[in-house]
């Protein structure tokens, strides 16, 4: 019995995503380290991307906090607002929304990247060159990316309730100091753990699968483009899959 070639085209990129990131395990803890190209990416991926980041945190929580507004309103709990707009973000709208943001940028940016210098054979003379471009271009965009998206998601949490904060006194008024002891009075330690640790599996997965589809990119400017593309899909397929595991993994513990 065949398998429908959609099936096992998706198994048999499944498998080679497999053997990339095993091939990222293997090498990232032997010498030689690529501490200059890592510092920079890490300018490039984190750094670059905080205004974007920045910008759909503070618009994500001030629309957040006017959508909640008339519904909690129409219940008397308008009080309630800072506490459930804090776990609201914290917990799972924040870490998701930064991650599909960062998906959008770089997971594109290092696909396209890597794809051009795939078929105008740059990582070819690489390797002619003695140079392992696997160490040189992956493994440091790879670790760049675990490292600064849960950097990013904290500040774009803090801006996301500081615009919530301006929601809130659209139409009231509630001192900084009331709203932010009111936000963190409703969070418990578990509700910062999760949230906080899943998101360097979405750097991985990100930062991996731009690799991945960079560095096995073909027929030319095309392949570019369309490398480009299916990294940033994939990449945000797998942050909904991974927070769902996530989620289900901290219910069995007890966590939620």
């Amino acid at each position: 019995m065949t398998l429908p070639h959609s099936i096992e085209k998706v198994l048999n990129e499944t498998g080679e995503i497999g053997r990339f990131t095993g091939r990222f395990f293997k090498e990232v803890f032997v010498p030689r380290y690529e501490l200059k190209e890592f510092i920079k990416q890490c300018f490039i991926i984190g750094y670059k991307s905080l205004p974007l980041v920045a910008l759909t945190g503070f618009i994500m929580g001030l629309v957040l906090t006017m959508q909640l507004r008339p519904a909690l309103l129409d219940y008397g709990v308008e009080s309630q607002l800072p506490e459930m707009v804090g776990i609201a973000i914290i917990r799972e709208i924040g870490p998701v929304i930064t991650a599909l943001i960062f998906a959008g940028k770089i997971a594109s940016s290092i696909g396209a990247e890597l794809g051009s210098m795939k078929v105008t054979e740059q990582i070819d003379a690489m390797e002619v060159s003695g140079t392992n471009p696997y160490k040189y271009l992956v493994i440091t965009r790879v670790t760049a990316t675990t490292f600064m998206l849960p950097i990013l998601v904290i500040l774009s949490n803090a801006i996301s309730l500081y615009g919530s904060y301006i929601g809130v006194n659209i139409k009231g008024v509630t001192s900084f100091q009331f709203f932010f002891k009111t936000v963190f009075d409703g969070l418990a330690f578990t509700d910062f753990v999760p949230a906080f640790i899943k998101t360097f599996f979405f750097g991985f997965a990100i930062g991996m699968v731009g690799c991945y589809k960079g560095y096995h990119s073909n027929k030319g400017t095309e392949g570019v483009g369309r490398s480009a593309n299916s990294a940033v899909v994939l990449s945000s397929v797998l942050v909904f899959i991974l927070d769902l595991i996530v989620v289900q993994i901290t219910d069995l513990l007890g966590l939620n």
